[in-house]
């Protein structure tokens, strides 16, 4: 078995010997991930199963649908994406060629969390792909089978030399972290994001960190209770209340208080589940009070009537993301970028957003070697007379 330490050099070799730079290796493995995916797909959704009990259609379309979804995006847009961006020109570069050029970034280390094991872990990954990075993949340990499951079937699909998945609990995850990367992307607990932060300032590494965080709900006196309350509670309730952008507590009007806790408990098929706490407040005032004396969270829900409340509340608040009148579904759109602020993460990815993530936006400024003439009062002697604007 190799060392973690020789797994990772590895991977810095195959990048160093310049194997992702052409744009059709990035898409001949984006293909290979995409054909993993619809030909393991039976495999999948069973360590999906025997994690977390989650059926065939959650498994799918919570799940593996994003992934591909987010395949077949990136590789149509990746030509586009990754083309020179020509920048603006000043009158002392006229005769220059200014523009912004996407390098890989090198290693990248992907932390996966057990809750949503495969998405939170190969979504990223993909936009990791198309920027040219090599990818080392550490899956949570909480969800063992899917982990291993990866381990086992990425290397028949992928490069295995630019893409090793590593499985193991705290002494491995220790051991990845003593390493040297060029980026590192950590789903999971505040706690941990903490110690992934630690390990990679040792190496001046930057971070992506999608971390948990409160995320309130403010249920307008106005709105369609029943609607509301049946989104809330599917997304309360989705993947049994294991998800980071679940709401997590109702802000409210006292006098809608019965009802709103009436209609959640009609929504609610078993009476098993998550924790839902439901806080009064009078009105939108005393609810962006509540919102801002806590940690930023990672999203943030409104059901209201009144578009003028819904950008106050945005303008006034601080989250992640937000979704008025609907709950998650800000996560699901590939041109939005996901991620946190503040106590609930930095950085985000999803779309063009996980391509610029794993990308070096660099200058680049390319100069005729003439016209020197023009450039002649840079020199010394300085001309006795200060040119006036």
């Amino acid at each position: 078995m190799d060392t973690i330490s020789e797994v990772v050099q590895r991977a810095r070799a195959a990048f160093n010997a310049g194997k992702t730079r052409p744009l059709q290796c990035r898409v001949q493995q984006l293909e290979g991930l995409r054909r993993l995916i619809r030909e393991r797909e039976k495999d999948l959704v069973g360590a999906l199963a025997a994690d977390l009990r989650k059926n065939e259609w959650t498994a799918y379309y919570e799940e593996i649908v994003y992934v591909l979804e987010e395949i077949d995006y990136v590789i149509k847009k990746l030509p586009e994406w990754a083309a020179d961006e020509p920048v603006e020109k000043t009158p002392q570069t006229q005769q220059d060629e200014s523009y912004i050029h996407s390098e890989p970034l090198g290693v990248v280390l992907i932390m996966g969390t057990w809750n949503y094991p495969f998405s939170l872990t190969i979504q990223p990954m993909v936009g990791a792909i198309a920027a040219g990075n090599a990818v080392v993949v550490k899956p949570s340990e909480l969800s063992e089978n899917t982990a291993s499951l990866l381990a086992t079937i990425l290397p028949q699909y992928l490069d295995k030399d630019l893409y090793p998945v590593i499985i193991g609990g705290i002494p491995e995850t220790t051991e990845v972290l003593k390493e040297r990367f060029d980026h590192i992307l950590y789903t999971g607990s505040t706690g941990v994001g903490r110690i992934v932060m630690m390990a990679a300032a040792k190496h001046l590494t930057p971070v992506t960190l999608g971390l948990g965080g409160k995320n309130p709900c403010y249920v307008d006196k106005d709105c369609d209770l029943d609607v509301a309350c049946r989104r809330i509670a599917w997304g309360k309730f989705m993947n049994s209340g294991q998800v980071c952008v679940a709401p997590d507590y109702i802000l409210c009007d006292p006098s809608i208080q019965n009802q709103v806790v009436e209609k959640l408990t009609k929504s609610l098929k078993e009476v098993f589940g998550p924790i839902m706490p439901i806080v009064c407040v009078r009105g939108l005032e005393e609810a962006i009070q509540f919102i801002n004396q806590r940690e930023k969270p990672l999203a943030l829900y409104v059901f209201s009537l009144n578009d003028k409340g819904i950008k106050k509340l945005i303008a006034e608040t601080s989250s992640g993301g937000v979704t008025a009148n609907d709950v998650i579904v800000h996560t699901t759109v590939p041109s939005l970028p996901y991620g946190g602020v503040g106590g609930s993460g930095m950085g985000s990815y999803h779309g063009k957003k996980s391509f610029e993530t794993f990308s070096h936006r660099r200058s680049c400024l390319v100069r005729p070697l003439l016209n020197e003439e023009a450039l002649r009062a840079r020199y010394p002697p300085s001309p006795a007379k200060m040119p006036r604007h």
